[in-house]
């Protein structure tokens, strides 16, 4: 390399070990946290992190929670989420993590340390095949043998992380790598011959996929976690005021399209909407934007496919597109594009919604919602969880808020009765369904947005496998408000196990639960124990009230409480079980 040549940055290329230039590469990427835990193999690469003072990183607990905070990051900023943990064991606490943000497409880079290149493969100590472990749950990953290589791979790693469908990307670096030296390059671009994501949607398929839609009788605007990954949700909410359809939204679309749209029927799938249900059963043309018809959402295929539909399907990975469910007009392409080409063409065709159809479609899910299939029984004795939800919903109306939640019963009635007016705002794990990224998460996000309030609905069982993160919280002051809605049941499974099961509730009942308010007071927070009802409101104005404390509240719940209305697995979107009359 010519050494008289400036690098990315201007000045002429300087000798530096693997860590400085690794350091470096992450301000070039305009990295402005990280989390992580040190560790023999990452010794190095700590060492610069101590050197320079642009970049915050935060010392986690446990290395699942530095990958589950980062993630959080990621998704609540739409940034690339950054992770640093050390080989063997570091890598494997960081596995669940990884695979959270690979089911759910999230951009992010997690930095491995690895044993010295001359150990690999000898079994040395804190050694795994960190390449091979992860490559499941990742979108790619690297493992740098050479010093000089280093630069370009983590170029290249927020390039794959951040574009097309956006993933977690590992980078693992052998010990010695992060020791050598080289002279540091920072390329500007990236060109990769085997990875080229298409933008730009088929202008043909968008011109069939018109004259579908413009000529539906009973259409509907199906969306996903692809509409907020893409930050589609302008053009989405103009889609669906150019066309007056009724729209729907999965668990990790929520937002996308304000829940006060009038023409929004809720969340579809195992515990969405009856309206949202039993419309997408009966619509005739649907339009599938950044979703993936997962089992969540359609239940049964064969079910699903009794009815003869036209399906439209936009997505940014040909792989999703026909992958359960056949589909008529595919478009690869990112949705934001495809979006404004679909939105474009709708203005310029002499073709009309016709209204009359439409007015009897709407006429028809009139009568679906008057089946009112939130309601639930209010109680002056014990506190219901969905009562928790929407008492905090009404007191975040208008503010600046996020929400984060762990996974189970607190997590379906926080995505049915919290109304989320923007994207971005509600933060939970959906494909791989993990328990424990409630705390992290919203860690993370306070770290990103310390103006807003942050609150993590979760439950006593779901709390516990990252309560060692409330130290985090105090040593980096990111106080979050903790709600645990706590009904001493891992709830979900012992819904499952009472519709299921026979009502055996086999090892779902916690016998031996800690004082929470004792434990948030010993990890330096304020406790607050909320058993009645008249007291939920009050302790819920004194948590936000508390602007720089991390508050848990142990919120005692109806541990007899079932999410309605449910569609059992194995059955289909309309064949949904709307309460306990109906078992």
């Amino acid at each position: 390399m010519d050494m008289s040549q400036g690098n990315a940055h201007g000045s002429a290329a300087e000798i530096l070990n693997g860590s400085d230039i690794l350091v470096r590469c992450l301000q070039a990427e305009n990295v402005k946290y990280m989390w992580g835990y040190p560790g023999g193999a990452v010794l190095y690469i700590y060492d610069a992190l101590y050197k320079q003072d642009t970049i915050e990183h935060v010392l986690v607990r446990h290395e699942q929670a530095a990958v589950h905070a980062a993630d959080g990051y990621a998704r609540a900023t739409g940034d690339v989420g950054v992770a640093l943990v050390t080989s063997g064991p570091g890598v494997t606490n960081a596995i669940t993590g990884i695979a959270t943000a690979y089911m759910d497409s999230i951009p992010m880079v997690i930095i491995t340390g690895q044993v010295p290149t001359p150990a690999i493969g000898l079994d040395a100590f804190q050694e795994c095949d960190t390449v091979g472990i992860t490559r499941p749950i990742v979108k790619h990953n690297f493992l740098v043998k050479d010093v000089a290589d280093l630069a370009l791979t983590i170029k290249k790693a927020f390039h794959i992380a951040r574009t097309g469908r956006p993933g977690p990307v590992v980078v693992d670096i052998p010990k010695d790598v992060s020791l050598k030296t080289t002279a540091f390059h920072y390329p500007e671009s990236v060109e990769m011959r085997s990875y080229n994501p298409v933008r730009k949607g088929h202008g043909g398929q968008i011109r069939k996929a018109v004259q579908l839609l413009l000529g539906a009788k009973r259409p509907y605007i199906y969306t996903g976690g692809g509409v907020i990954l893409a930050e589609a949700a302008k053009e989405l909410r103009e889609l669906c005021a150019l066309l007056n359809y009724p729209s729907t939204s999965t668990l990790m679309g929520l937002g996308a399209i304000p829940a006060s749209d009038p023409n929004f029927l809720g969340m579809l799938g195992m515990h969405g909407t009856y309206e949202a249900n039993m419309t997408m059963q009966s619509a005739d043309v649907v339009i599938a934007v950044g979703a993936r018809f997962d089992d969540r959402v359609i239940g049964n295929p064969k079910h699903f496919a009794q009815v003869e539909r036209k399906i439209i399907h936009i997505d940014i990975d040909p792989s999703s597109i026909s992958k359960r469910v056949k589909v008529d007009i595919p478009i690869v392409g990112d949705v934001k594009d495809v979006l404004q080409e679909l939105i474009a063409q709708i203005k310029e065709s002499s073709l009309r919604p016709d209204q009359n159809a439409l007015t009897t479609w709407w006429n028809q899910i009139a009568e679906w919602r008057k089946r009112e299939c939130l309601k639930y029984k209010h109680s002056d004795e014990v506190i219901k969880p969905q009562f928790v939800i929407e008492k905090l919903t009404e007191l975040t109306r208008g503010t600046d808020h996020y929400i984060t939640s762990d996974v189970g019963q607190h997590q379906m009635f926080a995505a049915q009765f919290c109304k989320f007016e923007e994207p971005r705002r509600w933060i939970n794990s959906g494909g791989l369904g993990t328990m424990g990224v409630g705390l992290p998460y919203a860690m993370g996000i306070k770290l990103a947005k310390p103006d807003a309030d942050v609150f993590c609905v979760t439950g006593e069982g779901s709390i516990q496998m990252c309560i060692q993160e409330l130290s985090t919280c105090l040593q980096y002051q990111t106080p979050v408000k903790v709600l645990s809605l706590n009904n001493r049941y891992l709830g979900m499974v012992r819904q499952w196990q009472q519709l299921d099961y026979g009502s055996r509730y086999s090892h779902s009942y916690m016998d031996a639960l800690p004082d929470f308010v004792k434990l948030a007071e010993a990890y330096g927070h304020v406790g607050m124990l909320i058993e009645r009802p008249g007291d939920v409101e009050g302790a819920l104005r004194e948590a936000i009230k508390l602007k720089d404390r991390t508050v848990f509240l142990d919120i005692r719940t109806d541990p007899t409480e079932n999410v309605w209305p449910m569609v059992k697995a194995g059955q289909g979107i309309s064949e949904m079980l709307l309460g306990s009359e109906d078992l």
